[in-house]
């Protein structure tokens, strides 16, 4: 039987994959990164190395203890291998170093008993499948499907850093990272961004057939990852980002949901001169089983807000968050969860 099985995003859970902080670090400042991460900033000025080094202790040390917790709950967790990400890659047209293994949502996707490695949008994260390499092999060898995407070129072209929010990753080839996605059953909604592009869209459409709808919504959210502004909390109901969705963009196949609007939230800090994430990553948090949810404990407003609406909250924290550009739904990445492929228009 295969070990990955997994149809949405609110199904009880039974193994899951978090991420590490071994290695991590930011790259050096090519095109990608100034135009997805810092079109802000001069080039010059993107800051490049490891991160500090109390930041990775105290980081890998609240992995840990949200691995142990997801165990004491009964899920099976599995944790990447280290690399050196000082290395550099090269290809045809560009070099860089690496990046880190933090966030396994943002590049890999699993749908059904479907295994994909996406095309990811920033060069240093060209080689990130690697650090997972033994551990899908066993997926694989369980009865999984493993695909991977085409590995795009990403050349200069594919970059405009001065354009709008939403313009910088150009429809060259397909370029998309797995958190740009939510799985409702068999609808899949597809944010197009700057980390998404519309083919994309179309590769997923192609490598998963039929059985599964992916929704591209353009005008959501223009810049990165979709798992800070909708989150399903079980089927019917899911907590919404109201900076971010409306009435007019909400995706056409959700309008029949309930919705919990996200409250003011926390804003828990960054180092340096320039946060990854905004506070919304509060709202970054994995849901475990239908109403029931990890949460950061210090978004006391979100908590209160879910409880009342019948969400069971079981607190952790990731200090980091904003620093890092990942919470706790991003350093995780679900492989298996009890229940059948549904539609839940």
């Amino acid at each position: 039987m295969s070990l990955v099985d997994v149809h949405n995003e609110w199904d009880p859970l039974e193994e899951i994959v978090v991420g590490t902080m071994d290695g991590a670090r930011v790259p050096v400042a090519d095109r990608s990164l100034h135009a997805i991460e810092y079109a802000d900033m001069d080039p010059e000025h993107i800051p490049s190395g490891p991160y500090p080094d109390h930041v990775a202790e105290e980081t890998e040390a609240e992995l840990e203890e949200l691995a142990n917790l997801l165990k004491s709950l009964g899920v099976t967790v599995r944790r990447p291998g280290g690399r050196d990400h000082k290395s550099v890659v090269t290809t045809p047209d560009w070099s860089t170093d690496g990046f880190y293994d933090y966030c396994p949502r943002d590049g890999f996707l699993t749908v059904g008993n479907t295994l994909i490695e996406s095309p990811m949008v920033l060069r240093s994260r060209f080689l990130e499948g690697f650090a997972y390499k033994e551990l899908f092999l066993e997926y694989l060898e369980s009865g999984a499907r493993w695909l991977s995407a085409p590995k795009p070129r990403l050349t200069d072209d594919m970059y405009e850093p001065k354009a709008p929010e939403g313009q910088r990753l150009r429809n060259l080839e397909p370029a998309f990272d797995a958190a740009n996605i939510l799985r409702f059953g068999t609808d899949l909604l597809y944010q197009v961004s700057d980390s998404g592009n519309l083919l994309g869209a179309q590769w997923l459409q192609a490598a998963l057939g039929d059985t599964y709808t992916v929704h591209p919504c353009e005008g959501l959210y223009p810049s990165t990852h979709i798992d800070s502004t909708i989150v399903p909390l079980r089927p019917g109901l899911m907590l919404v980002n109201p900076a971010r969705v409306n009435d007019a963009n909400m995706p056409d196949f959700l309008r029949g949901w309930d919705t919990v609007i996200c409250p003011d939230l926390v804003d828990t800090g960054f180092i340096g001169d320039h946060p990854k994430s905004s506070v919304w990553i509060g709202m970054n948090f994995l849901v475990i089983a239908p109403g029931k949810a990890v949460v950061d404990r210090r978004q006391t407003g979100l908590i209160k807000e879910l409880e009342r609406h019948g969400v069971e909250v079981i607190p952790t924290q990731l200090t980091h968050a904003r620093s890092l550009g990942g919470g706790i739904h991003c350093v995780t990445l679900d492989v298996r969860r009890t229940g059948e492929l549904a539609t839940y228009r």
